[in-house]
């Protein structure tokens, strides 16, 4: 199967950066693309960031202009630099990966999540 291992959150103060990374593990399968979600507590989840494996990306409208996605295809692994962190941002950030398996199945795979808490 594929395995998505999320790093990177913490805690930061308002102002301040983090960069989260994930890395797609496994055998038999492609990536069209990877994002990172988030769901803060009494909230629906949403898309983050987006890169499809042409380089493709897609943000949500809260982040436009603060963060960056990024894709090392060499190591199946994209990397989310946060900037401006404001305390809204605050949430768990899940990454997601929609692959392609090689008896050619399109599956979404979900990492376990990542805390991101902006406070001072």
């Amino acid at each position: 199967q594929v395995q998505l291992v999320e790093s990177g959150g913490g805690l930061v103060q308002p102002g301040g950066s983090l960069r989260l990374s994930c890395a797609a593990s496994g055998s038999g399968f492609s990536i069209n693309a990877m994002g990172w979600y988030r769901q803060a507590p009494g909230k629906e989840r949403e898309l983050v960031a987006a890169i499809t494996s042409g380089g493709v990306t897609n943000y949500g409208d809260s982040v436009k202009g603060r963060f960056t996605i990024s894709r090392d295809s060499g190591k199946n692994t994209v990397a989310l630099q946060m900037n401006s962190l404001k305390p809204e941002d605050t949430a768990n950030y899940y990454c997601n990966a929609q692959v392609t398996r090689w008896y050619g199945v399109f599956m979404d795979y979900w990492g376990k999540g990542t805390l991101v808490t902006v406070s001072s």
